[in-house]
């Protein structure tokens, strides 16, 4: 059996689909980050297996520049929900509402 484009894409519209609903339905910070990370993932995954059967490398120096940013977003993010449980002593989003009204 042989792997074909459409399964590579089939998984990640599923990853993607997976993080999307995560995102909307989950109510803790860091399961949404992670959700955010898995939809990033899947575009990741959607660009390798273009480069791949396309015969470019363009897809694949493309998802370098992916991972960078992910890193440095990794920091960033944590680092703001790491100052949120600090000051506010809980990472639920419905709790966190001081930008409301």
């Amino acid at each position: 059996m042989t792997i074909g484009l459409y399964h590579f894409i089939g998984i990640a519209v599923a990853l993607f689909a997976i993080g999307f609903f995560g995102v909307l339905l989950r109510k803790n910070t860091l399961i949404i980050y992670m959700c955010l990370e898995l939809m990033l993932v899947a575009s990741t995954l959607a660009l390798v297996a273009f480069s791949r059967y396309n015969g470019s490398p363009d897809g694949n120096i493309f998802v370098f520049f992916i991972l960078t940013v992910a890193a440095a977003e990794v920091a960033v993010g944590l680092a703001i929900i790491v100052a949120l449980f600090r000051r506010r002593k809980t990472v639920q989003v419905e709790e966190l509402n001081a930008l409301k009204n």
